[in-house]
């Protein structure tokens, strides 16, 4: 506010100061005399003032139009000048108008016309780090698969845009499923920048991939000296990658080097199954016996599971069923609840020939949370004490449509695997196997499921020795097939005697 008090101030002195300067030289009597080329002229002194305005006026614009006919020469010559710096803007201008309005078009999904105006736009800019990144992707979106790897490619020869055109390289070559490509520049795009997360997880999987442990276990290191992992899960990554190792290893008869990297594993991770199993076993081999059971009740304390039971069995493997039951005693105390101690302390019960024993082990497991494996425990129980066959195969019936409870599952794609793999075999994703029950498929069971009802109705209905029947599924073609047959046969004599063996019922 005060400052624009101040300004009309100024203006309203500089007018009173004007007004009074004309008025003073009008009021004035005296002349100037101006003498020019031989010629003098008399002026009044207002007539003086104008005249030097004037002259002054002229002055600047012979200087202007001086400068512009310069600069016209240095333009028409090469140099740049005012007049290229015009046009250089106003070209600028209208490249950076074509690179927005491209930008908007791939935004938009029109791909087609956001090249036409980033071809627009380099016309105008002379930027291909700016123009080929629209082009490159804009392609993509075209579809046009040839225009983007061309315009990549020429990303790739200078250093500011090198890396964008190696990892859009990478990426094609992904979705085309040639990976050996892929790792060679997911390895070139590290080197240029190896605190990038995308390409810090695509190398790592690329090498597990390709089953270079080595190289994967370096590219996880700088993922957290990146920070861009925790470090916990570092350590679980880096143990199923020693694992990895730790298998090749052995497999190539490297034993030393097999068993110095299952304990790193093992160290590591003490709940990796897989790794504590191998650990147990190399230290079984080497006869450390009690090594072998701290390694395996340590995994047993987080979770058990059927393989650490194997190797706690191949501890002692001539112990008789009565002294393994007794020494399982230490690993029953820890989760008693859980379905699994439940169902290892009931096989071992069954080994001992206690059914009794083994199907309070059991419980009501067979009936709440009822998996093949229960139920096929189920059906030896029943057998063991004596029950009649029908019963046996009742239960043994209803395992065919059961659970086959937990698996090693990958829990990207839900691939069932029947062993621990660092890798799915399906999907190729590293670390994703867990030990969970992966869900049955209806479409699976769709043809089974219906047939059960008939056939254990039939197992269960109790039967006399001399009327035991024979469960026969026939299917319709078949039935069809028999009866034309039966249709052409000769009819049989008269005298001909009836088998002695009774019928079998048949269930549809």
């Amino acid at each position: 506010m005060l400052w624009s008090v101040l300004k009309i101030l100024i203006f309203v002195l500089l007018v009173v100061a004007i007004t009074f300067g004309v008025s003073f030289l009008m009021e004035t009597d005296q002349l100037v005399l101006v003498t020019m080329f031989g010629r003098e002229f008399a002026l009044t002194p207002l007539s003086a003032a104008i005249a030097a305005l004037l002259l002054l006026l002229a002055v600047w614009i012979v200087l202007r139009v001086a400068g512009l006919l310069v600069a016209t020469f240095r333009f028409l010559n090469g140099d740049e000048t005012a007049l290229s710096r015009y046009w250089d803007r106003r070209s600028e201008r209208k490249g950076y108008e074509a690179f927005a309005d491209g930008m908007l078009a791939l935004a938009s999904g029109e791909g087609r016309l956001a090249i036409r105006k980033a071809e627009r736009a380099e016309g105008y800019l002379n930027r291909p780090e700016l123009t080929n990144l629209l082009v490159a992707q804009a392609a993509e979106m075209a579809g046009d698969r040839a225009k983007a790897t061309e315009t990549y490619k020429a990303l790739v020869q200078r250093d500011a845009t090198r890396f964008v055109g190696i990892r859009g390289l990478m990426r094609q070559k992904l979705e085309v499923g040639d990976t050996e490509t892929a790792l060679a520049l997911a390895e070139k795009a590290f080197v240029l920048r190896p605190q990038h997360g995308e390409v810090q997880d695509t190398l790592l999987q690329l090498q597990a991939g390709s089953e270079n442990w080595t190289g994967a276990r370096a590219t996880l290191a700088a993922k957290l000296k990146s920070g861009s992992l925790p470090r916990d899960v570092h350590k679980r990554r880096d143990a199923v990658l020693a694992l990895a190792h730790a298998r090749d290893a052995l497999a190539a008869g490297q034993i030393e080097e097999a068993r110095k990297d299952a304990t790193e594993a093992n160290r590591l991770s003490p709940d990796l199954v897989p790794a504590a199993v191998m650990a147990a076993r190399m230290a079984i081999e080497e006869g450390k016996p009690r090594v072998a059971t701290k390694v395996i009740r340590k995994a047993w304390d987080k979770a058990p599971h059927p393989d650490l039971a194997a190797a706690f069995a191949e501890i002692e493997p001539t112990e008789s069923p009565e002294e393994r039951l007794k020494r399982f005693r230490v690993l029953f105390s820890k989760h008693p609840d859980d379905p699994e101690v439940k169902l290892l302390k009931a096989e071992l019960n069954i080994a001992a020939e206690d059914y009794a024993a083994a199907r309070a082990a059991l419980g009501d497991l067979a009936e709440t949370a009822p998996t093949a494996r229960s139920l096929t425990i189920m059906a030896a129980i029943e057998r063991g004490q004596g029950a009649e066959d029908h019963h046996v195969r009742a239960w043994l019936a209803k395992a065919v449509t059961a659970s086959r409870g937990p698996q090693w599952t990958c829990e990207a794609c839900g691939h069932v695997h029947a062993d621990w793999h660092p890798v799915c075999e399906h999907c190729d994703r590293f670390d994703t196997l867990a030990w969970i029950e992966a869900p049955q498929s209806n479409a699976a069971l769709a043809a089974t499921a219906p047939m059960l009802p008939l056939i254990v109705g039939a197992l269960e209905r109790p039967q006399s020795d001399a009327e035991e029947a024979e469960i026969v599924v026939i299917d319709p073609e078949e039935k069809d097939d028999e009866a034309a047959t039966e249709a052409d046969a000769p009819a049989p004599e008269a005298e001909t005697e009836e088998d002695d063996r009774p019928s079998a019922p048949a269930a549809n």
